[in-house]
């Protein structure tokens, strides 16, 4: 049977120790891909999903969903323009204008009432940073969880990048270059600019501003949205996007295939976990004894053991959570059994999280 001892719970002003402390938050980053990786090198797309929605967003899986019955999203691709360029239908014309409901889709998500336009950070002129059509990348709801860890994240496109003006197949934010980010209605914003989590050099975290070509996007890591300047993205990656009225441009297509040929999408999460932390206190003349059958023999209850009289030892395996009405409500496994003794105290904490 169980041996119980109550817990010792002083109030959290008390200068007095608790066995019991509550409401401790730590900050937790993780890989945000499927089974804990921090880095995707295959991009596969379901041929279930249908033509119409293939035609404006796409989602993008780890491993193929043809082959893998539990195969989940990792994230969706998308295009959007402004007027609705690049995708069938116009004013007047009959057609859904599908990138412009992801355009305002992601404007109502991301900015504030008063604005209607992406504006990314930008030396080429007044009009430079506010362009008509964008990509987007969305994370999936159960990779992202609570957030995208800034500064934690590195894109690859393939494409041949324009010498002297982008020059880059590598995004990544700058954060490492931000104390005081912008904040609006999606969250913290930063911007997009070429470069790797792994260079550590200053031109690595350089700011958007000082950056050939501007910022060429905006990430917001609360969301797990990344919205990528059209144009620029467009250089980068040789995407030859099509912006047409009425017509559509297979956009979607060639931004995938430009995330698929460099087989790199790395990432991490951020969640903020509480715990509860139990202090089990083993003082050295409790838990000495067990009620195992084996432990003694005999009408007596001689030791089995000749050598535990005056001296006995058990060993700790567990520790058991009851409630007042001595109810179990969770075991926690030690990792390896500890020896007990008059000789010997312990404390074992158990911690559970929230």
């Amino acid at each position: 049977m169980p041996i119980y001892k109550d817990f010792n719970v002083e109030d959290a002003a008390s200068l007095e120790s608790s066995d019991i402390v509550e409401n401790i938050k730590d900050t937790v980053s993780s890989g945000m891909w499927e089974n804990g990786s921090g880095t995707l090198t295959a991009f596969y797309t379901s041929s279930t999903q249908s033509s119409s929605n293939a035609a404006y967003y796409l989602d993008v899986y780890g491993t193929n969903p043809q082959s893998d019955s539990t195969a989940k999203p990792q994230f969706s691709v998308a295009y959007g323009h402004y007027n609705g360029s690049g995708s069938a239908g116009a004013v007047g014309v009959d057609g859904y204008r599908a990138s412009a409901t992801i355009y305002r889709q992601l404007v109502n998500t991301l900015l504030g009432p008063n604005e209607d336009q992406f504006v990314f950070a930008n030396t080429g002129g007044a009009n430079a940073g506010k362009p008509d059509y964008v990509y987007a990348i969305s994370i999936a709801r159960q990779q992202l969880r609570e957030k995208m860890d800034p500064g934690n994240w590195e894109l690859h496109l393939s494409g041949s990048g324009i010498p002297g003006q982008y020059g880059l197949t590598k995004l990544i934010d700058d954060s490492g270059a931000t104390t005081n980010p912008t904040i609006n209605q999606g969250g913290r914003v930063f911007n997009v600019i070429s470069g790797s989590i792994a260079g550590g050099t200053t031109s690595t975290y350089q700011e958007a501003d000082n950056q050939p070509g501007g910022g060429l996007g905006l990430f917001y890591p609360d969301s797990g949205l990344i919205i990528l300047n059209g144009p620029a993205i467009n250089a980068t990656a040789s995407l030859s996007t099509g912006v047409a009225s009425n017509t559509e441009g297979g956009n979607v297509g060639k931004f995938f295939k430009a995330i698929a040929g460099e087989d790199k999408f790395q990432a991490r999460r951020e969640e903020v976990i509480t715990s509860q932390h139990y202090f089990c206190r083993v003082p050295n003349k409790q838990f000495n004894f067990s009620s195992n059958p084996t432990f003694t023999s005999g009408s007596n209850g001689d030791f089995t053991v000749s050598t535990f009289e005056k001296n006995p030892k058990t060993f700790i395996t567990q520790v058991g959570l009851y409630n007042n009405s001595n109810e179990l409500l969770a075991i926690a496994k030690l990792s390896k059994p500890l020896l007990k003794s008059y000789s010997k105290e312990a404390i074992i904490k158990v911690k559970l999280d929230f």
